[in-house]
């Protein structure tokens, strides 16, 4: 008798039409394998939903805000469910930019300058007032990014001193901490990090777009972006890459499927971030990868229920 899947989807957060799109490719991957599968667009029924399907595994193919950051993670814990992708930790630790960068200087994972305010810093403490300072500390362009988020959403690249309010407003809309953050021009690539018990790091993709940086359009719509799979990197250069890759999975406690990246700038890997649930569409970094690697979609998506259903107690 088949495994039943439960695949989450959708959801509210501000990617939730990319991990509707995810969620669907996956359902077709698992009924091309064979598996009992349901569907649930994630709201307010899902705990119903779930202890009346009971499912021998939660596949999440949910994106950004409360399916990254250790919110549906935690629920399925207290459920009992095993669930695709790293645990709870894992998703706290790098949804949260600045605590993520926190952990990579600590394990010498190179990482672009940084510093970090949060919305109460300018609400009680003035903070507005030391903007110039940042500069000083950084120099131009600065990125400016939300620290829990994803898909590059709310992320500005500042180019002049009296742009830097404006951009800190627009990144706090999305959340209540940003990032100050040295722009590194660079090679952008792409890592994911697949298996346990040694984690595997998958080729390289490299991200060509002709936008100012890999934004949420260059990411999703079909032809925005150019990608060399491998990456037109030297084999010296590839491997140091794919080691940094897999340490940062390994930094952040994660199992099973990461994706890392990278800005690479005059020989040194510089990580930018860590996903633990990559996008599964037709432009997504992670099938792009493992295609490479000779593994088809619906063996990818296997692979990941194989996993998650080996910790079924």
């Amino acid at each position: 008798m088949a495994a039943k899947i439960a695949v989450l989807m959708g959801g509210r957060s501000l990617e939730r039409e990319v991990s509707l799109k995810s969620g669907h490719r996956v359902c077709e991957a698992l009924a091309a394998k064979g598996y009992d599968f349901i569907s649930f667009d994630v709201d307010e029924q899902l705990v119903d939903n779930l202890m009346v399907a009971a499912p021998d595994v939660v596949y999440i193919a949910l994106h950004g805000k409360y399916g990254e950051d250790g919110t549906v993670q935690g629920l399925l814990e207290l459920l009992g469910l095993p669930y695709t992708g790293p645990g709870v930790y894992a998703n706290i630790a790098s949804f949260d930019k600045v605590l993520a960068k926190e952990i990579f200087v600590r394990h010498d994972i190179p990482t672009p300058p940084w510093l970090t305010l949060s919305a109460d810093s300018f609400k009680e403490m003035g903070a507005a007032g030391a903007l110039d300072k940042a500069v000083d500390l950084l120099g131009l362009p600065i990125v400016v990014k939300p620290a829990g988020q994803g898909s590059a959403l709310g992320i500005k690249i500042v180019h002049k001193r009296e742009d830097l309010p404006k951009a800190l407003i627009g990144a706090l809309s999305y959340d209540t901490k940003v990032v100050l953050e040295k722009h590194i021009k660079g090679t952008e690539l792409a890592v994911s990090i697949l298996g346990n018990d040694p984690p595997r790091a998958l080729p390289i993709v490299e991200i060509v777009t002709t936008r100012e940086f890999f934004d949420f359009e260059s990411m999703y719509r079909m032809g925005a972006t150019e990608y060399f799979v491998p990456a037109r990197l030297e084999p010296q250069t590839a491997a140091a890459v794919q080691q940094i890759s897999v340490d940062v999975h390994t930094s952040l406690g994660c199992r099973d499927v990461s994706r890392v990246d990278i800005i690479l700038s005059e020989g040194v890997p510089y990580v930018l971030e860590l996903n633990t649930s990559p996008g599964m569409t037709e432009t997504s970094l992670l099938p792009m990868a493992a295609a490479e690697a000779d593994i088809q979609f619906v063996d990818l998506v296997d692979q990941l229920v194989l996993m998650a259903l080996a910790r079924k107690k």
